[in-house]
């Protein structure tokens, strides 16, 4: 190494290399640090230098030495390689390693614009000082080099057209907590702030992207779930249309229903003129959900959902395939398709599913949600009504034609509308589920617009956030845990702006949460059980109990103080009726825990006192909250020890948790010989959860004779998850060959925008 080379300082001034420097900066990182090497990071550095290179550069080489060595034999380099990164940001964020005081730090990023300047005016400069000294910015040391990663390309504030960083990781985790508690009583926030704080930083709590990203700064749209139903008219239709632009360009993912709009050929104004049909619509939603960038944050992306029994089915099952052409396929979008009791019967019986336009069958739309003995009731009737246009086809073929483009484009998504709706926190007869968001874990009754600014349509949003279950030590620790995360956001819910009247109305009324879990695979192989084999199902049991039930205990407590939702007589819960009331028996044949906490006390408190929110706990996808959190990605197994994720700064590694003690306990996703076992564990968390979860399938082709899955298997596995009281399905995963810690693209997080590849 030519230690004679001259290197470029950001001045533009040139110097010579100082190699002790560097060494003192590896040195640092690695303190405390097993299994790495500083003189192997050094020299791996140093090839790449060169007469000339300018500082910024020689950090990146570094890290990305550091970064280049991780693997399951030396799992810390993603420690020596984030510490480095984190060395680096600060350095491009304050020109120093040593973070500014809190107050003059906000002081500067409201005067430049960065900061929402309410922070300044809703807390004193003393009370600064008291958060500042509760900051611990050591904590930004107990990163993942993918969390560093992440959290510079996604949620630190920033100028992206720049580059340039204006924040680290403390920061942000105190101004979150800071702004969501600013309404709290001056007596007791400070508090709050510091207890949200400490569970947000030290990863106990998992924000999403839209929290992470948004709060603090003047946008604030923090929702990650938009849910938008439109109407079978033109007006609804440019309604859907102007709110799905309203929320992309707000860091929003997007669920539209267009299930009820008619089918090509309907009569329009008495026969003046034949509809067009499902897909000029669905192709105008399409550009909508385009038409935004999202800053780099996040790209715009949404889900379609409309019912089997349409009369168009059989050409909306493949409109996202890649035969046909531009005119007939529409692939931007994802689909869930919508099924019920009465058409897996007909499956069962070897029968024949009628195709109906919602226009030609008076009722029958509104049943399929609300009430499924008379959906059966009207749809025999119809059937029998030989003067109603309709097409025929065989049960079996139809589930055959779903389950083919479900499993050769991964992306066409199941929604059990009974299940939706029978277990559900809604009374269906007042506040139907109809749909559900881009990721399938939402479940909230919504209402077609007429125009924009109607005040009588409903659009549903969700706020996400997910407990660790890797950093828990018991599960008395939720107890705490949840009433922080229902606090901080329902007081979200008032605290961010609502683009569109329906949604400020929807959830001023509903107050609806979505609180899931990342780390479950971890939660799993640290306690010694598995997904295939049954012995995880009693733990998860006990799990999920605990989780509904200090949810539901907080949002009690909460309602004690400040009110039940205005929406609260619309719920289940307000006539008494909780989530173990209302779950597919079935889940007692494969797991005998029995209840653990007071539910009856529980159950008297919320008929007396009411909710302050309709809903508390939803199942996410959580890539890239999971990854700041390095954690195993929300109830799913990993792929490999070691996962490799392209995103858009490169590739990134990312170790699983434990790995220096659970190597052989974790069990992988092509290790797991079927998706049963799978599928009762998440039957197990439905019985709780009293929203829905993004749960996948997973199917490895060399596991069956020339390499192809069985349409039996796979309508058997769809049979099963209905079996079980799944009320969604999200992704179908077919093994493709590639390396099983490589994940195919940079998935996006919490469900929200992005598309969540996989």
């Amino acid at each position: 190494m030519n230690k004679n080379l001259l290197i470029t300082k950001r001045s533009g001034k040139k110097e010579p290399l100082d190699l002790d420097k560097i060494h003192r900066v590896i040195y640092w990182a690695a303190q405390d640090l097993d299994n790495v090497s500083v003189s192997q990071v050094e020299l791996a550095s140093h090839i790449h230098f060169f007469d000339g290179i300018e500082t910024e550069a020689i950090h990146e080489t570094i890290i990305k030495a550091a970064a280049d060595l991780i693997s399951e034999e030396t799992p810390d380099y993603q420690y020596l390689a984030a510490r480095l990164a984190v060395f680096h940001l600060r350095k491009k964020a304050y020109g120093q390693f040593e973070p500014p005081h809190l107050f003059d730090h906000v002081s500067k990023m409201v005067e430049l614009g960065r900061y929402d300047q309410h922070i300044l005016q809703d807390y004193s400069r003393d009370e600064l000082n008291e958060l500042n000294e509760h900051l611990d910015h050591w904590r930004d040391m107990d990163f993942s080099y993918a969390a560093v990663k992440q959290l510079e390309g996604k949620y630190l504030v920033q100028n992206r057209v720049t580059g340039e960083v204006f924040e680290s990781a403390q920061f942000l985790y105190m101004l979150v907590a800071a702004c969501l508690f600013a309404n709290y009583p001056k007596a007791t926030r400070l508090d709050y702030v510091k207890r949200f704080y400490d569970a947000t930083s030290k990863f106990k709590i998992s924000l999403p992207t839209p929290i992470m990203s948004g709060v603090r700064t003047p946008t604030r749209q923090f929702s990650s779930c938009v849910l938008i139903e439109c109407g079978d008219s033109l007006d609804s239709i440019n309604a859907t249309s102007a709110a799905i632009v309203n929320y992309v360009s707000q860091r929003a993912g997007i669920g539209i229903n267009g299930g009820n709009i008619r089918a090509l050929g309907s009569p329009i104004r008495g026969g003046e003129a034949f509809h067009t049909g499902c897909l000029p619509f669905y192709k105008h939603f399409q550009t909508a959900v385009k038409s935004c960038s999202q800053g780099g944050v996040r790209g715009g992306a949404a889900t379609l959902f409309y019912p089997l029994w349409h009369l168009e089915a059989e050409e909306l099952l493949v409109l996202k395939n890649n035969r046909g052409t531009d005119a007939n396929r529409i692939r931007h979008l994802d689909y869930g398709v919508q099924i019920n009791r009465t058409l897996y019967q007909r499956l069962l019986d070897g029968g024949n599913i009628s195709l109906f336009s919602p226009s030609d069958v008076p009722g029958l739309y509104d049943a399929f949600f609300a009430d499924q003995e008379e959906f059966e009731r009207l749809y025999c009737q119809y059937e029998a009504d030989s003067s109603i246009r309709r097409k025929t086809v065989k049960a079996v073929a139809l589930f055959s034609l779903l389950m083919q483009e479900r499993a050769s484009t991964g992306r066409i998504y199941i929604q059990h509308v009974d299940h939706c709706n029978t277990h559900s926190p809604f009374d269906p007869k007042v506040a139907p589920v109809k749909q559900s968001n881009l990721c399938l874990e939402i479940a909230l009754p919504t209402k077609p617009l007429k125009h924009l600014n109607d005040t009588e349509g409903e659009i549903a949003l969700c706020t996400l956030s997910a407990f660790n279950l890797g950093a828990i030590d018991s599960l008395d620790e939720l107890e705490e845990l949840a009433a922080l995360a229902v606090r901080a956001l329902d007081s979200l819910l008032d605290y961010q702006d609502y683009p569109v009247p329906a949604a400020e109305l929807g959830s001023m009324k509903r107050r609806t949460l979505g609180i899931g879990v990342i780390n479950y695979a971890y939660y799993l192989a640290k306690n010694g059980v598995r997904y295939s084999d049954g012995s995880g199902n009693n733990l998860t049991h006990k799990t999920f109990e605990a989780i509904q039930y200090y949810l539901l205990k907080a949002s009690n407590e909460l309602a004690k103080e400040q009110g039940a939702c205005p929406g609260f007589n619309e719920t289940t819960y307000s006539q008494g009726i909780l989530p173990i009331d209302s779950y597919k028996t079935a889940i007692d044949e494969i797991c005998d825990e029995p209840l653990h906490l007071d539910w009856d006390g529980l159950r008297a408190s919320i008929v007396e006192h009411g909710l302050r929110n309709s809903t508390l706990s939803a199942l996410m996808p959580s890539e890239t909250s999971s990854q700041i959190s390095n954690a195993t990605n929300g109830i799913e197994p990993p792929r490999g020890l070691v996962s490799v994720k392209g995103s858009k700064d490169g590739i990134m590694k990312q170790v699983v948790p434990g790995i220096d003690s659970l190597k052989g306990s974790y069990e992988l996703l092509w290790d797991i010989p079927s998706n049963t076992g799978y599928l009762q564990l998440v039957g197990i968390m439905q019985k709780f959860i009293d929203q829905a979860i993004s749960a996948n399938t997973n199917y490895d082709p060399s596991r069956y004779e020339d390499n192809k899955m069985p349409m039996g298997m796979l309508l058997k596995d769809l049979m099963l998850a209905y079996k079980y009281g799944l009320k969604t399905l999200y992704y179908q995963n077919t093994r493709d060959g590639q390396s099983d810690a490589q994940s195919k693209a940079d998935s996006d997080d919490d469900c929200a925008g992005g598309a969540c590849k996989i």
